[in-house]
């Protein structure tokens, strides 16, 4: 019994010592949000606030203090039970220009010596190799369709009356699909055990991901969706070609294959996780031809100085950029400290009429492709041995898309039945992703060799936002499209 008793009071115990609230932080003047503010909780420890300004911590006593800092804005360091005095609700006040208090100059500091001054200083300022890093990541994938059009034009042994109500079924899928709300999330948490640029390993601890399966529509199922349609009217026990225009996709296709079957396991691929989270950090460090080392080269890009500010009580430059010559694709802003020439935080998007990537196949093949949307912000913080390391990351990139074909189904043998289908699909996709460090430390080899990396990891499925699930976590605070997903269905 004393036994039991023991294991109850340490279960209250624990309960009581761990508590999580969420606050909000807004300009004390203009009273609207303040996104990406710093919510630091310990030494090496913290989260920040998202677009809404809100933000969730672990506290274990409400006397704790925690420091809460953003660029342009007085740093602010209050208890817990002060943020429960106020109802949550962190005000910060802008900061103070010190610049006349700095430089008793009459002319604006020169961009390219300051961005020069940033290059000279990695090196010193950045550390890649042997880091541990607690992480978390979120992905928000979004489908827009808007135009879809499916038609069995022919077909040598359907009936007349079967090919109508094919049809009338891929008009009612076209129609569902247009009207969904094709918008699903993938969170995760775990430990990301960077060995140097290019290898790493990842431990996930767990893992969710948000979304309607009635509604979930990526190109490949749209196009799945509807063939499965006219297959209804194919013979499952022969095999087909299949033919789009002058092009044979397929010899020999079988309606029994076992693909056509499979269901889909709720588990992901972690190398997969690994290179893609690896990739994203790889967006925030310099090396030959990094993201980083084309915005920072002179030959690709031109400055401009625009005003000083602060940031965690430091005097910061704000640095405009955008492309000198053709092949650069972006502009925006560096903010750069005063006392050690690094770079804290970078905003950035396609510049005018830039894009990323392009095909355009449409009169010859019905394929048209546009990478029409890349932006994003960077967040850099400092340790106690002065060096910066990613502390958030988001990145939206999106595209249009256009389809326009006609397949063709011939069945092998002699009687070479066929089903001539057309479909055209135009839209645009969208995805967010967003890389949140919530610790660092070192690593010595010997830690980095003993950590084993798993093949893959279960994740739980939501069909509507649950609050309970993260609650005990440090992450990113859910935006209100999210934590509405589901509610009223």
């Amino acid at each position: 019994m004393k036994y039991l008793l023991l294991t109850l009071s340490l279960l209250i115990g624990n309960n009581s010592l761990s508590q999580t609230i969420t606050g909000r932080v807004i300009d004390k003047n203009s009273k609207t949000a303040i996104p990406y503010a710093t919510i630091k909780t310990g030494d090496y420890s913290g989260v920040i606030s998202n677009d809404d300004g809100y933000f969730t911590i672990q506290h274990e006593e409400d006397d704790k203090i925690i420091i809460i800092s953003c660029m342009g804005y007085a740093t602010n360091n209050i208890s817990i039970s002060e943020i429960k005095k106020a109802s949550n609700i962190i005000a910060l006040s802008e900061a103070l220009n010190q610049l006349d208090e700095v430089y008793l100059i009459n002319k604006a500091p020169n961009a390219d010596s300051i961005i020069a001054k940033v290059k000279r200083n990695i090196p010193k300022n950045y550390d890649y190799e042997l880091n541990k890093y607690q992480v978390f990541r979120r992905n928000s994938d979004y489908v827009d369709f808007k135009n879809l059009e499916f038609e069995i034009e022919k077909a040598s042994h359907v009936k007349k009356k079967n090919i109508e109500q094919a049809n009338s079924d891929l008009k009612a899928l076209s129609k569902k699909i247009c009207e969904s709300d094709m918008t699903h999330f993938t969170d995760f948490k775990g430990e990301l055990y960077s060995f140097n640029l290019d290898s790493s390993k990842l431990t996930v601890n767990k893992a969710t991901k948000l979304i309607d399966y009635k509604n979930d529509f990526s190109i490949e199922d749209v196009q799945t969706k509807a063939t499965q349609i006219i297959l209804t009217y194919l013979d499952t026990t022969k095999t087909y070609k299949v033919k789009t225009g002058f092009f044979k996709v397929e010899d020999s296709l079988s309606l029994k294959d076992e693909n056509f079957e499979k269901e889909e396991k709720n588990e992901f691929n972690i190398p997969n996780l690994n290179n893609v989270t690896r990739n994203m950090l790889r967006k925030a460090q310099y090396y030959n031809n990094s993201f980083l080392s084309d915005i920072l080269d002179s030959d690709l890009y031109e400055y401009a100085f625009e005003e000083m500010t602060t940031n965690n009580d430091e005097l910061t430059y704000i640095i405009n950029f955008e492309p000198r010559k053709g092949k650069a694709k972006y502009t925006g802003k560096i903010f750069v400290s005063d006392s050690a020439y690094a770079v804290t935080r970078i905003d950035y998007n396609f510049y005018k009429n830039r894009h990323g990537g392009k095909l355009n196949l449409k009169l010859l093949l019905g394929v048209k492709y546009i990478a029409n949307v890349s932006e994003g912000t960077l967040l850099f913080e400092k340790n106690k041995n002065n060096i910066y390391h990613l502390k958030y990351l988001k990145q939206t990139e999106g595209s249009y898309f256009y389809v326009n074909r006609d397949l063709k189904f011939i069945e092998n043998g002699w009687a070479k039945n066929k089903i001539g289908f057309s479909f055209k699909i135009e839209g645009d996709n969208r995805s967010k992703k967003e890389l949140l460090f919530t610790e660092n430390s070192k690593l010595n080899l010997n830690d980095f060799a003993s950590i084993k990396q798993d093949s893959i990891v279960p994740y739980k499925v939501l069909n509507r936002f649950e609050d309970a699930i993260w609650k005990d976590d440090e992450t990113l605070e859910p935006l209100q499209e999210m934590k509405a997903f589901g509610v009223g269905e």
